[in-house]
């Protein structure tokens, strides 16, 4: 896919998750409607800013290109990769967090999602599962192939997912299955040979991946199914992608050049017989400061940039301007939710009233309009925002976490605090938040402290401090910011985090409970729904986090780069790249303008 941003870097890394789930779309979900892209002219076009000759769309690598499309020589593509990411390979399977820059990966991956978050075929072409609810199997489309001619097969997978779980390999995401695939655990810890793994190629097309437990979203966790090619893997090693000589794809693009902190250029695989036939003929990405993102964008010299590029002063701009802010494409990204987590075990958080009057006394809207956005924010009062599975979508969550200052003071009175007297001096710790969110979060405090007449300081920390401090049993974070963003699209995933083994100082026998039977249902979606939603609810009413914000997303582009699949909205109104749409990529293509 063409240059996105890259959630495999950001502070946590929770990368975007999946699930074969019905999805719960918002009806009344305020947005703000994003036009599309307009037809004018920024200072430089794709040919260097000349007007390039009409000439008829001509079909390539077994895609057409629109009628309003340049001619297929000009479909070239250019983005801006970071020279600073601490980058090792290119390939998933080797590294999550520290990947380079590329146009795709270099396999397609077993399934993928369509724009309204729906499971899809991808390498897979079907899939099902037995009925003990463990064992999932997935039939490959037949003749795909590698670059070099060499057929692609399950037996490529099951080499993969050896490799990812050998001890030595040391992934960097292989937490991800844990508790999931069969035996991963003990091959991780080196307890079992890697050939034990549940993933075994039954035969060239058809692969099975057994579970520990019945667990329905694994479908769905295949979005990060991609595959190394097993003969490179044996011949050259995990790097062999670094390589111009000995990379090789199964995916629609190829390297075709590699200078590493300079340039990188990737062109259509010849050999692809996938499901993404490309419209570009080359995909240049320009290693650069990503400071310097904005200006060569304005230039353009790079054809997109996320969101987290933009400073502040770079969004107003953009918002004022009257052809980029058409051209600004909001997006879920990994529906990543703000919100404050607490000690709940020691005073005076383990005091639920205590709890009540914090949800209570922070004015969300009034800071979203004041110091935050209403186009990188909405007003959260649970941990799902609208629009995940099995999220709310008629603010039933709400009366118990809206603002409302009066009930917010009788809650501390009931819990030994009247009018703040003898409540503690707090530190509100922030997980290394840039100066924007650090704004936020110093409102939210400022909020509770007026309302409340509570004395709270706000202290920006290292990311590894932080988050040690998190971790720690029993834990070293009184009260403290953070946010967290899907990993597959499931309500398990989000939820998951809050039950008593994970991170979060809260604990909910029923909670846990709801949660861990909601997980393996396989036969009652609707029972299985129902009981996240009552989850949540749980959640919310004991206050086992105060809720404050979802994060809207969003990517700016300049006006020629067109695709259905970010400039069209979603079935609730939603523009943008939505997360684990492998296929979008290939629909992108440079207009006539």
């Amino acid at each position: 896919m063409f240059h996105l941003p890259n959630k495999f870097l950001t502070q946590e890394a929770q990368l975007n998750r999946l699930r074969t789930s019905h999805f719960s779309f918002l009806a009344a979900l305020v947005i703000f409607s994003l036009l599309l892209a307009a037809c004018q002219v920024p200072a430089a076009g794709p040919a260097g800013g000349q007007q390039p000759a009409a000439k008829p769309a001509a079909a390539t690598n077994g895609a057409k290109l629109p009628d309003d499309a340049l001619p297929y020589d000009q479909q070239v593509y250019k983005a801006g990769c970071s020279v600073t990411a601490n980058a090792t390979a290119f390939d998933f399977q080797v590294t999550v967090y520290n990947r380079y820059c590329e146009a795709a990966d270099s396999s397609d991956p077993l399934t993928e999602l369509d724009k309204d978050f729906k499971i899809q075929p991808a390498a897979a072409e079907k899939w099902e599962v037995s009925k003990d609810g463990l064992t999932w199997t997935f039939h490959l489309r037949p003749g795909q192939m590698w670059s070099d001619g060499t057929p692609l097969t399950a037996a490529d997978w099951e080499a993969t997912y050896q490799y990812l779980a050998e001890p030595t390999h040391a992934w960097d995401f292989a937490w991800f299955y844990a508790g999931v695939i069969k035996n991963w655990d003990e091959v991780v810890a080196g307890e079992v040979p890697s050939t034990t793994l549940g993933v075994k190629a039954v035969d060239d097309l058809t692969l099975a991946i057994t579970t520990k437990h019945p667990f329905p979203p694994l479908p769905g966790m295949m979005k990060f199914g991609w595959t190394l090619q097993k003969k490179a893997l044996q011949e050259h090693g995990p790097f062999y992608n670094n390589d111009v000589k000995t990379a090789v794809s199964s995916g629609p693009y190829v390297m075709e050049s590699f200078e590493p902190g300079k340039k990188v250029v990737f062109v259509p695989n010849p050999k692809y017989k996938g499901y993404r036939p490309l419209r570009l003929k080359r995909w240049e990405g320009t290693y650069m400061d990503p400071s310097t993102y904005y200006e060569a964008f304005k230039k353009g010299e790079i054809y997109d940039i996320g969101y987290e590029a933009l400073t502040p002063a770079d969004f107003d701009e953009v918002m004022k301007d009257p052809v980029m802010s058409k051209n600004y494409l909001r997006h879920f990204g990994d529906f990543r939710t703000d919100y404050l987590t607490w000690d709940t075990f020691n005073k005076p958080f383990n005091d639920i009233n205590v709890r009540k009057a914090f949800a209570h006394a922070v004015d969300r809207e009034a800071i979203l309009k004041s110091v935050y956005s209403e186009i990188k924010a909405m007003p959260a009062y649970g941990l799902l925002m609208p629009g995940f599975p099995s999220s709310s979508t008629k603010g039933e969550l709400k009366e118990y976490q809206n603002y409302d200052c009066a009930a917010a003071k009788a809650a501390l009175a009931k819990g030994g605090y009247p009018d703040g007297k003898d409540f503690p001096k707090l530190e509100m710790w922030l997980r290394n938040e840039s100066p924007a969110l650090q704004a936020v979060f110093q409102a939210v405090a400022a909020s509770i402290a007026q309302c409340l007449n509570v004395q709270i300081e706000v202290s920006n920390k290292d990311n590894k401090v932080y988050m040690d401090a998190l971790n720690a049993k029993p834990t070293k974070l009184q009260i403290g910011a953070i946010s967290y963003g899907m990993d597959y699209l499931d309500p398990s995933n989000m939820l998951g985090i809050f039950v008593s083994t994970g991170r979060h100082s809260w604990k909910n026998e029923t909670y846990d409970k709801m949660i861990t039977e909601a997980s393996q249902i396989t036969d009652d979606l609707k029972k299985r729904d129902q009981m996240f939603r009552d989850a949540e609810k749980l959640l919310v009413d004991d206050v086992g986090g105060l809720f404050l914000y979802h994060r809207w997303q969003g990517t700016l582009y300049q006006p020629f780069v067109q695709g259905d699949c970010f400039r069209k909205p979603d079935a609730i109104g939603i523009t943008g790249p939505h997360w684990g749409n492998d296929s979008c990529g290939s629909e992108t293509y440079l207009a006539k303008h």
